[in-house]
């Protein structure tokens, strides 16, 4: 019995010591050869994936509330004033940017063209909130139903508020309320610490998560379901990675190592690939930024607002969509309306949640402003998981370059979180049990 412990412990490490980004790309390999062997017979798997999304987004709101609340009391309103519209231009340019390039790409390569309308299709997809509606559910009436609900531009707005006055209260010059703040952010930081240590037992169970979805993504779909749809196909996946080049010329305008920020980035890239998820990822993001070096206030704002209203991935998506849609139909779009289409798909951007199939939203409301049929959207939405991975990479791209950027390599405050666990979840993230020491 001791020898039989002894082994399954030996075992455990070994499985542990096991760098995680491998650990994933192997599970993404067999997911894809089992799916495409196996057929719409592997949905038996799809709970196992499903566990590990829900995992994820089980840690969404309490890494948001915690990592913000403590990130922005250990700053100055006037700091995340600058970091906020720093970013806040970065990710409008940036998603004007990308919008504009898929609808470039598109209007080249003509994706739809020949294509007829199949009967049946004429069903409408869920109908995005108008934008004033948007602009003003940022602020909840309660907090605690934004939190139940998913909202999560609202509980950015409360953890924002809430943080900035917890650091107000911290530099009071009453001493008993600057101790009553202090107290306050050692809890929202102890929270921090427990949600990093819930997310490294997740990441573990990564790999079978990531296997199941897989799996049953290409089982459903088949490698013959992309023949009509391939130009498409191709145009996205070409326009992401133009985009992520232009996040590469960016990060060496301001002189970043691109090869050090993707031997970061590649995790939170990954994962974000197979889980289709800028929100569920959002965790992982976080854990890259710190081993990018950038400070706790900065990527405690940037990439939960990024994951929320950044969709640079879904942005060029959107813009290929809309040609695809235009083709199908049969209608030629003027240079006024994909202009008007660029907009309202920057627009659109901040009222789509980083989850899986969000984008449809988005693309309804764009080919809503292009006056165009709906039929042709249920063509997209039988790839739309293949698209949706490529570009939720994107957006998770996007969202950690940006950060590196405005972080800017300045002058460093002193940490949230102790520099002994900081360095222990980055182990974990390597698939290593050994302390931080080590490091």
């Amino acid at each position: 019995m001791t020898v039989s412990t002894e082994k399954n412990r030996s075992w455990w490490r070994r499985y542990l010591a096991f760098p995680l980004i491998y650990k994933l790309g192997i599970a993404l390999v067999l997911g894809a050869v089992v799916g495409l062997l196996v057929g719409p017979d592997i949905a038996v798997v799809k709970p196992l994936g499903t566990v590990f999304l829900r995992l994820l987004q089980m840690m969404v709101v309490p890494v948001v509330v915690f990592t913000l609340v403590a990130g922005v009391s250990s700053g100055s309103a006037g700091q995340f004033g600058r970091v906020g519209v720093k970013i806040m231009v970065y990710y409008t340019l940036t998603t004007m940017v990308a919008i504009t390039l898929g609808l470039a790409l598109a209007s080249l390569f003509q994706p739809g063209a020949g294509l007829t309308l199949p009967e049946g299709t004429e069903s409408a997809p869920k109908e995005a909130p108008p934008l004033n509606e948007v602009l003003m559910n940022i602020v909840p009436t309660n907090p605690i139903s934004a939190m139940v609900e998913g909202d999560m531009l609202a509980v950015l707005f409360f953890a924002l508020v809430f943080g900035l006055a917890l650091g107000v209260l911290r530099s009071s010059e009453d001493e008993r309320l600057a101790g009553l703040g202090e107290n306050m952010r050692r809890f929202f930081e102890a929270g921090a610490e427990v949600t990093f240590v819930a997310i490294r037992g997740i990441l573990e169970y990564a790999p079978i998560g990531v296997f199941a979805l897989l799996a049953v993504t290409l089982g459903e779909t088949g490698m013959d379901a992309l023949a009509p749809l391939a130009v498409l196909t191709a145009t996205v996946y070409g326009g992401v990675a133009v985009q992520i080049l232009l996040y590469c010329l960016i990060l060496l305008v301001f002189g970043h190592s691109v090869r050090r920020f993707f031997a970061a980035a590649k995790e939170p890239m990954l994962m974000s690939f197979v889980t289709r998820s800028s929100s569920g990822t959002l965790p992982v993001s976080m854990r890259a930024a710190e081993k990018m070096g950038v400070d706790e206030g900065v990527y405690g704002f940037t990439l939960p607002l990024g994951a929320t209203i950044n969709m640079d991935g879904t942005a060029v998506y959107v813009g290929a969509a809309v040609i695809f849609v235009a083709n199908v139909a049969g209608v030629h779009l003027s240079l006024t309306e994909l202009i008007s289409v660029a907009l309202v798909g920057v627009l659109a951007s901040v009222g789509t949640a980083g989850v899986p199939g969000a984008g449809l939203i988005m693309l309804s409301l764009a080919i809503t402003q292009a006056g165009l049929p709906f039929g042709p959207v249920a063509l997209v939405a039988g790839i739309d998981a293949l698209l949706d991975m490529v570009r939720s990479m994107c957006n998770v791209t996007g969202d950690l370059a940006g950060t590196r950027i405005v972080d800017g390599g300045a002058r460093r405050r002193r940490r949230v979180f102790p520099a002994r666990q900081r360095d222990g979840i980055a182990a974990a993230g390597e698939g290593s049990t050994a302390s931080a020491s080590a490091h």
